[in-house]
């Protein structure tokens, strides 16, 4: 007796099979809120005990007296011997000095902000647009914008996120009596400083 081969559906998906791809997804969804996601991101390991300059593009330490409004820089944080490891995205941040109707014109760390640059939707870098009628972070690959003073998205993907992933992880920052900037030892949790890539919680 010839044993006949079951008529073959042509690579499509059977309902049942779909069915229970969807119910997958679905449980997957519904756990993602729960999952602590700091711990498998790539952000600074260990406990940072000491405070660091914030060092611009061109080598030299950031200054409440030479930095202008509005105005931002790149920096990396934490920085490494290796210029490899610092080309690494989660190592990227927006450093901010605030238009002045936003307080940037005070000569103090509140006239500035440090904000990871990897945006919380897709993890594309964003950068900081000063224009007038702008004057907001926005990102290029989804359209995502952050408001500078908090670091919360208010439009795009970003926006829609449920917190702590709809505000950027921060930078604590102090200047000394030469008007020297610097970045205090941070806690790489979303109740303290955030997470890079995942967010931090914004405290009202």
């Amino acid at each position: 007796m010839t044993q006949q081969t079951p008529p073959s559906s042509g690579g499509k998906v059977s309902r049942r099979d779909f069915l229970k791809l969807l119910a997958a997804a679905g449980t997957v969804m519904t756990f993602i809120p729960f999952v602590d996601w700091g711990k498998f991101l790539p952000n600074p390991a260990g406990k940072v005990s000491a405070k660091a300059k914030v060092v611009l593009p061109d080598g030299s330490q950031a200054n409440v007296k030479s930095f202008p409004t509005n105005h931002s820089e790149v920096i990396i944080y934490p920085k490494t011997n290796d210029a490899t490891l610092n080309k690494e995205a989660f190592r990227t941040w927006q450093f901010i000095r605030l238009p002045v109707e936003l307080g940037g014109n005070q000569n103090a760390a509140t006239a500035f902000r440090a904000y990871s640059a990897v945006c919380l939707h897709l993890w594309c870098l964003w950068k900081y647009w000063p224009d007038p009628g702008r004057k907001r972070g926005e990102c290029p690959c989804h359209g995502s914008m952050y408001d500078p003073l908090t670091g919360k998205a208010f439009a795009g993907p970003a926006s829609l996120q449920s917190p702590p992933s709809n505000v950027l992880a921060r930078l604590d920052l102090e200047v000394d009596n030469d008007g020297n900037i610097w970045i205090k030892p941070p806690n790489w949790s979303p109740e303290g400083n955030g997470v890079v890539g995942f967010g931090r919680f914004l405290k009202e």
